[in-house]
């Protein structure tokens, strides 16, 4: 008897639970917790402390954060507002909630600032201490670029091993995959720990032959906007022994499709809704 989709399937609450709370925030992923996730799935950047931030761009977003004294950010300063050029306490001034999500028009606003990594564990550890079940998962993003080594975030060995660190304090190596676009990263995260789960995330229509010939093993998991996803690829992906983990699913029609294609997981910005999707395919 197969085991019920909301169990065998890998709901990852994007950047927390994006539709309901602010991005990357501790309010978001506690309430992707509370609503059942596998795995909080989110970004991280590095600041000049040379701490793990959670971030999805290294500065301060235009669409989203504002200003200590509560100017919004605007579009043409945002990149100047470097994370990377930030300490701890120059960066907690900013409020990168209370502003209104254009896309998201039900998402809660509430003033709170990028958390560090460190932060979000402990928070998360707190809550796991005073609830049953079992512990969740973590899928973490290194958002690098070439062009943007040593500007926005420091060479990638360096920002891997940053991050590695983090995890490997918190007793996290085994509940945490490390996810990117940048294979340089993967490459740097596979040095460091060859067993820690990575991620290969693709945007790009290149096939599955040319994306995983740019890494020189293999990833744990392979991760496509979901419109890329068909029979096919789940057929060669399962053959290869890699999961299947596409991003960023928000539609009921596409979270059944892909459900039962036969994916692993799923990517969303509301995991509340593909929990209920899931159950109702049971």
């Amino acid at each position: 008897m197969k085991p019920p989709l909301t169990e065998s399937i890998d709901i990852q609450g994007h950047r927390g639970a994006r539709g309901l709370l602010p991005e990357n925030t501790i309010p978001a992923f506690i309430r992707a917790l509370e609503l059942g996730v596998t795995t909080l799935e989110m970004d991280t950047v590095i600041n000049a402390e040379g701490h793990v931030v959670v971030s999805h761009e290294p500065w301060m977003s235009a669409l989203i954060c504002s200003h200590p004294d509560g100017r919004p950010v605007q579009k043409q300063e945002e990149r100047s507002l470097n994370i990377y050029r930030m300490d701890d306490s120059e960066m907690a001034g900013f409020d990168c909630g209370s502003r209104q999500h254009p896309d998201f028009p039900e998402q809660q606003t509430i003033a709170v600032p990028k958390p560090l990594l460190a932060d979000l564990f402990s928070a998360v550890e707190r809550f796991e201490t005073s609830k049953t079940g079992a512990p969740v998962r973590f899928n973490i993003e290194i958002k690098s670029r070439p062009e943007w080594d040593e500007i926005y975030h420091p060479d990638v060995s360096r920002f891997a091993l940053l991050l590695y660190q983090v995890v490997n304090q918190f007793g996290l190596v085994e509940r945490t995959s490390i996810q990117s676009f940048d294979p340089r990263a993967l490459e740097a995260v596979h040095q460091i720990d060859p067993d820690i789960e990575t991620v290969w995330l693709i945007s790009n229509r290149d096939g599955l032959t040319k994306n995983l010939a740019r890494l020189s093993f293999s990833p744990t998991i392979y991760s496509p906007d979901y419109r890329l996803v068909d029979q096919a690829l789940v057929d060669r992906l399962r053959a290869l022994g890699i999961r299947l983990i596409p991003w960023t699913v928000n539609r009921p029609k596409d979270m059944m499709k892909l459900a039962g294609l036969g994916v692993e997981g799923l990517i969303t910005d509301y995991p509340d809704v593909a929990i209920d999707v899931l159950r109702s395919m049971e």
